[in-house]
Order: structure tokens, then C-alpha cells, then sequence
């Protein structure tokens, strides 16, 4: 096994930090002049994608029938000094977090931005600096001013990249000069599960015709290269990424048809993104893809403007997030799915699976590094990565989560592994640092933080920020640059 205390793995300028999402901790939702995205309507629970997926689902907020937990989160907004000041206990070099897109532009159309939005985010950044924390900023996390989606039909329509270009020079410009690492889309290759975050589609606006994903991601992909070329000409140091959702995917058996599959998943869901965003065209298996999936190329609207755009404009680095790994399986009618996994897939009987039923794969995690840095040959960036788990208060204010702990342990053990493979790996932000509302779930029990926040399903709770024990061991790992985990 390898020596980690006596072989230092992780580069002097290893990025340690955590990461979160504006929508899912600042709430705040309608002040300052800020409006709704479509994270503001979507209720909280278990069934949010249920919901979300029935046909009728058409953005409307009503808060006489849901509740909405983002609409307060846990009041990052009013407390986003005490929370970098924690962070910085801890030691973070850098924070990954999101600029929520209607704070700045409120319907998402308008031609000048609110002001307040922008002060905010001022101040925000001044207070990672502050601590020598770098920012590392998500340009659009999920977060699609709800007019977007309602009046334009979400990204399926290609008035979003003009909105979105916009979006992207007003902050660029405003934060280049103390911003150097940035992300276009979080997890941009999601839709293909589920369009409704990324893409602001449901099936009123035709998230169940596949040509329209296809369609919307085409024009993030040139909004994104628009960004990246927006960021360069500005300064072309500046460090901007892709970001995308990554899943370890293995084939059931050695059965040929299995084998198959499992490459075509890979190709389709890990890399399809990717490869358009790095490498700045359309990968070879794009054909198969359409017509696996109904889609027609004639019925997209693609330039040769768009396509010259993209392979002029590639992402410097790929940020991805890794929670979990995948088990593909056409054969077998009667194999047990792993009803937790958020991508779907058969059960791994060598995993066990977290409270929420997604599987713990820690070797997968060196295989993804290993997969991705082979392909791309460019740094490679774990902005997600994190165990969902229900923690227990304490009478005397304390939570142990050892389960935490080891659940992170391993996951590092792997990073260092991937390294000693050869792969340049930049830098580890956990996910949900500090207590938030679930992307997938709404919930606040649903918890993933170094920092428990006291606020429950229901909102009760007084928001207190208590440090668990992962935020000692945390900053213990940070201090030694990874050789004591």
C-alpha cells in the first residue's frame, strides 16, 4: 500500500477547498432586487422530480400547496462572513460557489444588470480573498432565471445564448482581475437523465423529444465557448472549465452484448459533453447516438459560425463531480436496479450504498481520473465529491460522522492513487462544505457539510453552525496537503 505520511502526493498548490450552489444556501430568493429561477419552483421533498416530470409541470411557484426550502436556504446571503470564516478555520485555498444568474439579471432578458446582485458578489469574493481563498466561480449552476424557461422555452431556444453571453461578459469583466478559476455549466451533460435543472426543460416544453436536449446542448456549448472566449480576451491566463457529472460505468459480465452497452453508455453520458467543450467538436459517436435516440440531424439548428466557435474556444480544464458509479445490463430482465443511483443501473453487489441508496465507489473514482486524463490530457478538477448521510445532533452540540470521515478518506486515497498514475489533478472541493438544500431531494436532512446548520425539512431551526468532527479531520488533511487522512 502506499506510504502516504513519508511520499507527498498532491502538487504545493493543491486547490483544497468545498463547493456549493448560490440556489441551494443563500435564499434570499426575491431581495435585492433579485427574481426567480427555476431552482425557486421546485418544491422540496423526495418527489421534487416526480413532480417536476409531470406533464402538466409548468414553473409555477405556489406556496399554499409546496414547500420551498431553497426560497430561504440557510441564509447565505445574510451570513456569508461567518461561513468564509469557518471555511478559512479549516484552511480552504480556494471555494468553488455559483453566480446566482437572476441576482444579476432578475428575468434573465434585460440588457442591464441589477447593481445590488453584482455588490453582493463583490462583496462575497472580497471575503474569500480576504483568507487567500481563491474563488472558483460557476457561471450557471442550476440556476436559470425562471422567465428563461417559462417565456423562451429554456435552452432548447437559441435567444438563451445571447441572454447567457451577457450574463457571462457582466461578470467576467466585473471579477477577472481577482477571479482566476471559472466553470461555464455545472454538469452539463445531466440533461441526459434529467433536463429539468440544467436545461430548464419539462415536458410542457418538450423535455421528453430528445432532439430538444441535443438542441440545448448545442447552444450551451457555444454559450460556453462564448464565455471561454469572452475570459481570454480579457485576460488568457484565466483558468475556465467545463463541468460535468461523472459516472464510473462498468458492464454487468463479460458478455459481448454488455460490453457494448457499457462503452455506448460511456460514450453518450461521461463524454459526449466533453469532448465537444475540450476537444471543440463532436465526437464520432454522436451519429450513433442520434439515431439511438430518435434524432433526426436535419431537425438541428447548428451553424458552421457555431462549429467554428467551438473548436476555437475549448475549456483549459475539466471540473467534474463524482458521487457514485454505475452497473450496465441489457441482458439480464431479472437483475436487482439500484433505485438510488441518480443515472439509474443495475445493483453492484461489491457496494454498499449510502442513506439515500447511491452507490459508494471509491476505486471508481481513480478509474474516472484515470478514464478522463487519458482522453483529454488536461488537468483534471474534483469540484464534487460527498456523502449525503442523516447526522445526528448531539445533547452536548456535537456530531460525530466518522462514516463521513471514511466515506471522504477513501475517496482522497483514490485522487492520491490517480496521481501516482500520472494524472495532473488540480485541486478537491467537496461538495456541500457546509450544510445545504439537496439538489435532488430539496431536503435539508439530506446532509453533506464539514458544518451542521440547525434547520430542518420543515424550516424549523435556529441556523446555528456547529463544526462536526469531518471539519477537524478536514482541516487536518488540508494542513498536511493530504499525507495525513
Amino acid at each position: 500500500m502506499f506510504d502516504f505520511k513519508s511520499s507527498p502526493v498532491f502538487a504545493k498548490d493543491f486547490l483544497w477547498g468545498g463547493a456549493t450552489a448560490a440556489n441551494q444556501l443563500e435564499g434570499a430568493w426575491n431581495q435585492d432586487g433579485k427574481g426567480p429561477s427555476i431552482a425557486d419552483a421546485l418544491p422540496g421533498g423526495k418527489q421534487r422530480f416526480a413532480i417536476a416530470s409531470q406533464p402538466d409541470f409548468a414553473w409555477q411557484i405556489d406556496e399554499d400547496k409546496y414547500h420551498y426550502p431553497n426560497h430561504r436556504g440557510i441564509e447565505h446571503y445574510q451570513r456569508f462572513k461567518e461561513d468564509i470564516k469557518l471555511f478559512a478555520e479549516m484552511g480552504f485555498k480556494c471555494y468553488r460557489f455559483s453566480i446566482a444568474w437572476s441576482r444579476i439579471f432578475p428575468q434573465g432578458d434585460e440588457t442591464t444588470p441589477n447593481e445590488a446582485g453584482l455588490k453582493f458578489y463583490d462583496q462575497l469574493i472580497d471575503e474569500c480573498l480576504k483568507y487567500k481563498i481563491q474563488p472558483v466561480i460557476t457561471i450557471s449552476h442550476y440556476e436559470l432565471p425562471l422567465n428563461l424557461a417559462k417565456k423562451y422555452g429554456g435552452w432548447k431556444n437559441r435567444q438563451l445564448i445571447t441572454f447567457y453571453e451577457r450574463f457571462a461578459k457582466v461578470v467576467l469583466e466585473r471579477y477577472y482581475q481577482k477571479v482566476h478559476y471559472w466553470m461555464t455549466f455545472n454538469e452539463i451533460n445531466s440533461a441526459f437523465h434529467f433536463p429539468v435543472m440544467s436545461q430548464g426543460l419539462v415536458p410542457s416544453s418538450g423535455s421528453q423529444d430528445f432532439t430538444n436536449v441535443v438542441q440545448a446542448w448545442h447552444n450551451q456549448f457555444v454559450a460556453s465557448a462564448l464565455a471561454v472566449k469572452i475570459g481570454h480576451q480579457l485576460n488568457p491566463d484565466l483558468q475556465i472549465g467545463c463541468m460535468i457529472l461523472y459516472a464510473t460505468s462498468y458492464a454487468y459480465d463479460a458478455d459481448p452484448k454488455n460490453q457494448l452497452a457499457n462503452l455506448q453508455q460511456m460514450q453518450d453520458f461521461n463524454f459526449f459533453c466533453a469532448d465537444v467543450q475540450v476537444r471543440g467538436e463532436y465526437p464520432s459517436s454522436t451519429a450513433r447516438m442520434l439515431h439511438d435516440h430518435q434524432v433526426n440531424p436535419q431537425d438541428l439548428e447548428i451553424t458552421t459560425e457555431d462549429l467554428q466557435l467551438l473548436k476555437e474556444n475549448p475549456v483549459d480544464y475539466i471540473g467534474f463531480s463524482y458521487y457514485m458509479s454505475t452497473v450496465t445490463d441489457v441482458t439480464h430482465q431479472d437483475a436487482t436496479k439500484s433505485a438510488g443511483n441518480l443515472i439509474g443501473g443495475v445493483s453492484n453487489p461489491f457496494l454498499q450504498t449510502s442513506d439515500w441508496g447511491w452507490q459508494i465507489d471509491p476505486t471508481g473514482l481513480r478509474i474516472a481520473l484515470n478514464q478522463l486524463y487519458d482522453r483529454y490530457q488536461k488537468p483534471l478538477f474534483v469540484v464534487e465529491n460527498g456523502l449525503g448521510a442523516i447526522d445526528q445532533l448531539t445533547a452536548d452540540g456535537k456530531v460525530h460522522d466518522d462514516y463521513r470521515i471514511d466515506y471522504l478518506r477513501q475517496h482522497i486515497r483514490a485522487m492520491a492513487g490517480a496521481v501516482t498514475d500520472g494524472v495532473d489533478l488540480m485541486g478537491y472541493t467537496p461538495w456541500g462544505c457546509i450544510d445545504l438544500v439537496s439538489a435532488s431531494t430539496g431536503q435539508m436532512s439530506k446532509r453533506y457539510g464539514f458544518i451542521y446548520v440547525n434547520l430542518d425539512d420543515q424550516g424549523n431551526g435556529d441556523l446555528q453552525r456547529i463544526r462536526k468532527d469531518s471539519f477537524y479531520w478536514y482541516q487536518k488533511v488540508i494542513q498536511s496537503n493530504g499525507s495525513e487522512i
